[in-house]
This record gives C-alpha cells, sequence and structure tokens, in this order.
C-alpha cells in the first residue's frame, strides 16, 4: 500500500512539473499573458534589465546558499550516467529496509574499491556521506569526487606502514593478563614503538596492539581477536620481520561524523578498511562500533545500522551486472550503554557484541564462500538446480545463492571437514563442467539449444523447429552485420583509443595495488575503478582534441561544428549499446562457429548429456541431503540474519571441539 501510495505520488508531482512547464511555455508565446511584459507595461520607468538582474542575483543567492546539495545532486546525475555505461544491469533489492527520516549508518561490503560508493549512491534515495581514507582523498578527481559526495577523509594506520627495524618472535603462550611476549633481535622497540600502536606480521593484514615496552628487545602484545590466528600462519620461533602500524588519533573524524548523525545525516562505512576480491569478508575495524554507541552516549540516539550488500558479477569487466541489496538494520541494545561508560574489558566485549552483530547482518546480504572454486561451485548447482527458462527475479536469485552457499558450509561442518566422495565426485563434475563451458566461450543456457544441432544432422525432411532454428540463426547474423556496420565508425574514433589505454592503464594499477596489498587475491577490485577514472579525463581530452582538429582542418562553420562536437556523447553511448547488442549475437552464434571445429564439435555434442546427468545427480543429492537442512531447505522465507548467526556458531563451535581433540 505504501508503495503504491508513494508511486502515485512521484506520478502526481511528474504530472505536475508537465503542467507548469506548458504554462511556462504559453506566457513565454503570448506578450498579453506574460507577466512580466505586463509589469514593464505598468511600470514603464523600470528597464528590462532591472527585473532580469534582481532574479539573476536570487538565482546566485538561492545557488549559493543550496551549494552543496546541488554538488550532490549533479555528482549523483553524472554517477548514474557512468553507471549506465560501464554495468550492463544494476538491480536493487530490500529498498524497504532504508529508514526513510533521521540518521543511519550503512555498512558494506568492499569489494570494488571506489564503485562500490558510486553503486550505493545511485541506489539510495538518502544522502550519504562516505568514510574516505585519506590516501584516496588526496588523488587527483577521486578526492574532488568525494569532497562532492560530502566524503569525510580518514587517516588509516595501513597507509602510513613501515618496516620495523631487525626481526621479532613470540612466545607459543599467552599469559594470564592477556599479552603475549615478543622478543626482538637487532630491533628498536623503545624509538620506533609506542604503546598503543600495533605490529603486523608478513602477509597477514591484521594490526597487533602493542602493550607495553620494556626495551629494545622486549615487548608485550594485546591479545585480542584474531591474533592467535595470525600468529599461528608463522613459522615461529623463527623470527620474522614485521610492519609497524602507528596510532592514529580520529578524534575530529568522530567529531564530524557525530555531528552529520545528530543532525539527521547519514553515514556510509566499509568496515573491512580496504576493498578485495576475496569471496567473504575480512575481519570488521571497530570503529563503525565507536561511532554507534559514540552517538547513543552523546546524543541519545540509537542510530539503525543498516547492512548493504554489493554483489558484483564480473565486477573487473566492463559491462557487468550488479545486485546491491539492503538488509534490515541493527541496533544497539540500550542496556548496554552502562558497559561501554564503564570503559576496559567492559567497554571492548560489548564493541565486539556490536561488531559481531554488525558482521552477521552484512553476510545476509551477500552470498559469502570460503575460496573462489566454491563460489564457481555454488554459481553452477544454483544454474543447473532452477526449471530451465524461467528468468529469476535479483531477489530470488540472492536467495537461492544463499541457500546454496549456507547449505554448503553447514553440509561441510556436518562431516567435519571431511566429505563423502560422492559429494567431491559431484562438485568436481561441476567444476570441470564449468571450465568447459569457459574453454568453449559459451554459457549454461546456451548448452539447452545444442540439442537443436542433433535433429539437424538427420537425413531426413528438416521438422518446423529445425527450420525456425536455421531463420533464427540466419537472423543474429543479418542482425549482427547491422548493428557492426552502424557502430563500426564512432566505436573506432570514439572508443577504441580510450578502452585500450583504460586497460593497460587500469592492468598496471592492478598491478602495483596487488603488490602493496597484504589481502588481495588479484587485485581485480581496483580494475574497473581505475578504468572509470581514466575513462574521466581521456574522453573529454579526446573529444577536445577532435573539436580542435575539425576546427583547424575543415571549413566548418560554427553551428556546424557546435552540433558535431555536442553528437561525440550520443554518438559514443550509441555504439556501446549497438556493440553490445552485436556481442550478444557473437555469443549466440559462437557455438555454430564452434560446430566447424571437429575438436570443439565433439566436445559439444557431448554438453547436453553431460548437463542432464548433472543436473539430475545434483537434485538428487539436494533431495537427500536438503531434509537435514531443516528450513534453508523447507522454508519459504528466511531470516538471513537468524540463518548465518547460526552458521556461524557452528563454524565456532566446530573450532572449538577440534581444538580440544587436538
Amino acid at each position: 500500500m505504501v508503495g503504491k501510495r508513494e508511486l502515485m505520488l512521484s506520478e502526481l508531482d511528474y504530472t505536475k512539473a508537465q503542467l507548469v512547464f506548458f504554462y511556462i511555455i504559453v506566457l513565454l508565446s503570448l506578450d498579453v499573458l506574460n507577466p512580466v511584459k505586463i509589469f514593464l507595461h505598468v511600470f514603464p520607468a523600470i528597464a528590462p534589465w532591472h527585473i532580469a538582474s534582481l532574479a539573476i542575483g536570487c538565482m546566485a543567492y538561492t545557488f549559493i546558499m543550496n551549494l552543496r546539495p546541488l554538488i550532490y545532486f549533479s555528482t549523483k546525475i553524472f554517477f548514474h550516467s557512468i553507471l549506465s555505461i560501464f554495468f550492463n544491469d544494476v538491480q536493487v533489492v530490500g529498498r524497504e529496509n532504508i529508514p526513510k527520516y533521521g540518521p543511519v549508518i550503512f555498512t558494506a561490503n568492499h569489494a570494488n574499491q571506489f564503485m562500490d560508493g558510486l553503486m550505493i549512491m545511485c541506489t539510495c534515495q538518502r544522502t550519504i556521506s562516505y568514510l574516505v581514507a585519506e590516501k584516496s582523498w588526496k588523488r587527483q578527481v577521486i578526492g574532488h569526487l568525494a569532497w562532492a559526495m560530502g566524503g569525510v577523509p580518514v587517516k588509516r594506520a595501513q597507509d602510513s606502514a613501515k618496516k620495523g627495524a631487525g626481526s621479532i618472535t613470540v612466545a607459543a603462550e599467552s599469559s594470564d593478563d592477556g599479552v603475549i611476549h615478543v622478543v626482538g633481535k637487532g630491533t628498536k622497540f623503545s624509538t620506533e614503538l609506542k604503546v598503543g600502536d600495533k605490529i603486523r606480521f608478513p602477509k597477514t593484514a591484521l594490526g597487533i596492539k602493542v602493550a607495553s615496552i620494556e626495551n629494545d628487545e622486549a615487548m608485550c602484545i594485546k591479545v585480542e581477536d584474531g591474533v592467535l590466528d595470525a600468529i599461528a600462519t608463522q613459522p615461529f620461533p623463527e623470527y620474522v620481520t614485521f610492519d609497524i602500524l602507528q596510532r592514529v588519533d580520529q578524534k575530529d573524524v568522530f567529531k564530524n561524523v557525530l555531528e552529520k548523525l545528530a543532525s539527521g545525516g547519514t553515514i556510509g562505512i566499509f568496515p573491512e578498511g580496504g576493498s578485495h576480491d576475496r569471496t567473504d569478508l575480512l575481519p570488521l575495524k571497530v570503529g563503525v562500533a565507536l561511532i554507534a554507541y559514540s552517538a547513543l552516549e552523546k546524543d541519545g540516539i540509537s542510530i539503525p545500522i543498516v547492512p548493504v550488500g554489493l554483489n558484483y558479477f564480473r565486477a573487473h569487466r566492463f559491462r557487468g551486472k550488479a545486485t546491491v541489496e539492503f538488509g534490515a538494520a541493527t541496533y544497539i541494545e540500550p542496556g548496554t550503554l552502562k558497559d561501554y561508560q564503564k570503559g576496559g574489558a567492559d567497554k571492548r566485549r560489548v564493541c565486539n557484541s556490536l561488531l559481531t552483530r554488525i558482521e552477521n547482518s552484512m553476510r545476509s546480504v551477500i552470498v559469502s564462500v570460503p575460496d573462489y572454486d566454491t563460489m564457481q561451485v555454488i554459481h553452477a548447482a544454483r544454474r543447473l538446480y532452477r526449471e530451465d527458462g524461467i528468468r529469476q527475479t535479483a531477489e530470488e536469485r540472492q536467495d537461492m545463492g544463499r541457500r546454496f552457499a549456507e547449505g554448503y558450509k553447514r553440509m561441510l561442518l556436518s562431516v567435519n571437514g571431511d566429505p563423502p566422495q560422492e559429494w567431491l565426485d559431484l562438485q568436481s563434475r561441476l567444476l570441470a563442467y564449468q571450465k568447459e563451458l569457459t574453454a568453449l566461450g559459451i554459457r549454461d543456457y546456451q548448452v539447452v539449444g545444442l540439442d537443436y544441432e542433433e535433429a539437424e544432422l538427420g537425413d531426413g525432411p528438416p521438422q518446423g523447429e529445425t527450420v525456425l532454428h536455421r531463420m533464427n540463426i540466419v537472423g543474429h547474423i543479418t542482425h549482427l552485420l547491422f548493428v557492426g556496420t552502424l557502430a563500426a565508425l564512432p566505436a573506432i574514433f570514439l572508443n577504441l583509443p580510450v578502452g585500450l589505454a583504460s586497460r593497460i592503464y587500469s592492468n598496471r594499477r592492478r598491478k602495483a595495488a596487488l603488490a602493496a596489498s597484504k589481502v588481495k587475491v588479484k587485485g581485480y577490485d581496483v580494475m574497473l575503478s581505475e578504468r572509470v577514472l581514466c575513462s574521466i579525463i581521456l574522453v573529454p581530452t579526446l573529444w577536445v582534441t577532435y573539436a580542435a582538429l575539425l576546427f583547424f582542418f575543415t571549413n566548418l562553420d560554427g553551428p556546424a561544428l557546435a552540433v558535431c562536437v555536442t553528437s561525440f556523447p550520443l554518438f559514443s553511448y550509441w555504439s556501446i549499446m549497438a556493440a553490445e547488442s552485436g556481442m550478444v549475437d557473437v555469443k549466440d552464434l559462437r557455438p555454430y562457429v564452434m560446430k566447424l571445429i571437429p575438436s570443439a564439435r565433439k566436445r559439444l555434442t557431448a554438453l547436453p548429456a553431460t548437463r542432464k546427468a548433472l543436473r539430475k545427480d545434483l537434485r538428487k543429492m539436494i533431495r537427500l541431503i536438503g531434509p537435514s537442512l531443516g528450513e534453508l531447505y523447507y522454508g519459504k522465507q528466511l531470516d538471513w540474519q537468524k540463518i548465518t548467526l547460526e552458521t556461524r556458531k557452528m563454524s565456532s563451535s566446530a573450532e572449538l571441539d577440534s581444538k580440544k581433540d587436538e
């Protein structure tokens, strides 16, 4: 009902705007009805420029007084155009979970560097101010755009990390007071470190807080979440190098954020602390919990913390797809404020508890799996399990993907990480099927259509479906040639130079980011952002260059030149759409082209039978083990925060049992 009412209001506003527009046209067309002309006729002492000057002054005053909202609105329109160019499809799920009024903290996974902020900004009706790393704030273009979005710069310890002198080793066990002793060799703890600073071991992202410093070669570190796991990755008691992360004072940042929230504004935070291309969340930073508790303590506001799931498909590629999901808000339990105000261990406990709930809510809006291979298995299983020819909505895809992901984790826990051979065989077959599709360059939905080819190989007269199928192929070829011819010229001159340059630049930036990161796998999370940044600079530069060439080396007059230059954006965008339409034809025709290659023909012919067998065995296994998963299998509408929390509890319990057995 609310959605229909809002739709009616928006339609009414649109109608009003149309009526006002046409009314103004009528007034400007007829001097008899023009109120300005009538006023000047009644008061001849007033000149037209008097009224024009007054109107310009009022416009300037209005613009200055509303500068920030106008800049944000203009930036949002610009980013909308960016997303429409670089993404084929962006769908939104759960928009009803966004509070319409009052302060809100949005917490999102960070899977696509600068594109993440753009994606949330363009799909959310609220005005969002992001916490932006100071390192990014100081970059050209990025910094200006962050300012236009009302961002708040944040200095991160990892951005100024430096190598510590010498090497260190640690004691195997922690002491009763929750610290671990660290011994150095050739180190300078007294001069390089202070209590509150952090150290970081090789090939880990976790910063470990320094509890005390005894001398240059002896100190203690605090035992907090993840510390023992980080230590377990190192070859202690051997000595290893370490990084120093100096403590950063964020008082001014917290002050600005709390003022914005107190005035009813919204804040966007990426609690993982940095972008990455992993298939699961990184450990969350405690800052978001401190902000929420500080707002409750200072202003008495229990701020809704809304999780945002950014789910990308081919995130690093041009014209990829994305689903943005807003989940149910998390609130601070008011009774925990007293523990927060006590400080010390009580404060850490309630902050960590809230952080766990926030992390759980973030997992409820993404599809999180342990690794990339598992992600491939989940996607392949989801496509094979659903009915052919039925188009799922974004919400249905997210729901089914999470069912498979959470079910996979629970099944793995139920067998103590040692699945039966039947399960491993099916998983291997799913991966092999997916790799075969990739090698042949076709999609799963195209395998269903390969059965038509067998009908065409027969000796009898062609059937009706076969004739229609052949006509469809001819149609694809004709359409491909048509759009290819139309798109060729603008694509070559307007898009190709920018595309090649941005690809080379983004790949170099990816390699640099990968070398500097402790958490990235392949660095794909930075590629699309860098391509967008490169294009923002190169596209207008190319247009200006062409305009100069037309001006100096042609006989075009001013109006003709203006038409040519203003047509560049239209031709560029149209060629992208036409090229994409042509690529759809290329993909549809690829199986028939591959049929011309003898080795590929045999592989293509075998795919339908492989798919049918896989589908049958997959559904059989799901029917066998599904009932043991309870509501994951039977439930219609699931509380994903509850489901993900239960899975995490099962995982923690399994880890404790494993440690007891050791």
